[in-house]
C-alpha cells in the first residue's frame, strides 16, 4: 500500500484558507478518488510516533493502514494533535481521525464517533520523592498536560488550583519537562504514559486510573454511510483477533488487552 505522510505546519492563515476550500469526502467519494485522509497523532509511543527513518509507526498507524486496506484505497496520514483533531475534521481537511481520540459528550456534539477500537484511562506520573501520593496532592503543583486533551479537562475540574503547564506535543516536550524535573507531575492516557515512564528513572505512576474511556474513530457529522462502514470494520477488527494481536505487538506478549465489546454481537 502506498503510504503518503504529510507533516503539517499550521499557521492561522493556512488553516483558514484550507478550511475554506476543502471538504470532507463521503464513502463513495473516498472510493472514487482512491485514497483516504486520516488524521493520526504522532506524539508518543506506542500509539503513534516516528521511527529512526522518520516513518510513522505505532498502534494507531497499524489500525489506520488496515482500515484503508479494507476500504481498497491508499492512505494519506496527516499528523494532528489536541484540538486540531476536531477542527480539521469539521473543516473537511480530514476524512476520519484515528488519533487516540477519546469519546466525550462535548466532542460528540461536534463530530460522530465509531464504536471503540481501543480503551484506556488517564494515569498520573509524579517525580519520585515528591510526596505526591494522591490526586489531591497535586494542589498547587505544576502538572504538564496536552493542550485540548481529556487529561487537561479532567484536572481543571478535579484539581482547579493545580498549575497546568500546557504543551502541544506531550512527546517529546512534556516528557522532557518531566525528565528535567521542571514539573512535578504529568497526566496522559495510561496506554502511553505507562509505556514511557518505564524508561524514566526519576518518575513513578500513581496507582489509580481515572476517566476510563473509549478511543474511537472520529467522523464528520452527516456521513452515515462512512460511519456504518467504519463500525463494520471495527467489529471485524475485534472479532478476527486483530485487536488482540496488535495490542500484544505494541505492549508486549504478556500484556492483557482491554475488553472491547462488539455491539449487537
Amino acid at each position: 500500500m502506498k503510504l503518503v505522510v504529510q507533516k503539517l505546519i499550521l499557521s492561522f492563515v493556512f488553516f483558514y484558507f484550507a478550511a475554506a476550500i476543502s471538504y470532507s469526502a463521503d464513502l463513495a467519494d473516498i472510493k472514487k478518488r482512491g485514497y483516504i485522509n486520516i488524521g493520526v497523532a504522532l506524539g508518543g509511543e506506542p500509539i503513534g510516533f516516528w521511527d529512526e527513518k522518520n516513518n510513522p509507526i505505532g498502534y494507531d498507524i497499524d489500525f489506520a493502514e488496515k482500515l484503508a486496506k479494507a476500504l481498497g484505497v491508499n492512505v494519506s496520514l496527516i499528523n494532528v494533535h489536541g484540538d486540531a483533531r476536531i477542527s480539521m475534521l469539521v473543516s473537511g481537511q480530514l476524512d476520519v481521525v484515528v488519533g487516540n481520540l477519546t469519546v466525550t459528550d462535548a466532542r460528540a456534539k461536534i463530530v460522530d464517533f465509531s464504536n471503540a477500537y481501543f480503551r484506556t484511562g488517564l494515569k498520573i506520573a509524579v517525580q519520585k520523592g515528591s510526596g505526591i501520593k494522591t490526586i489531591s496532592d497535586l494542589s498547587g503543583k505544576s502538572v504538564v498536560v496536552g493542550r485540548g486533551t481529556s487529561g487537561a479537562v479532567f484536572l481543571q475540574q478535579k484539581v482547579p488550583d493545580a498549575k497546568l503547564v500546557f504543551t502541544d506535543k506531550f512527546a517529546p516536550d512534556g516528557l522532557l519537562l518531566m525528565r528535567q524535573k521542571r514539573v512535578d507531575a504529568g497526566i496522559e492516557d495510561g496506554s502511553f504514559i505507562e509505556y514511557m515512564i518505564g524508561k524514566m528513572d526519576n518518575m513513578e505512576l500513581l496507582p489509580e486510573s481515572y476517566e476510563s474511556g473509549d478511543i474511537a474513530v472520529g467522523i464528520k457529522k452527516g456521513q452515515p454511510d462512512l460511519l456504518n462502514w467504519v463500525n463494520q470494520f471495527v467489529a471485524q477488527y475485534i472479532s478476527s483477533g486483530d485487536f488482540d494481536r496488535s495490542y500484544k505487538k505494541w505492549w508486549g506478549a504478556d500484556s492483557i488487552p482491554p475488553d472491547l465489546t462488539i455491539p449487537n454481537s
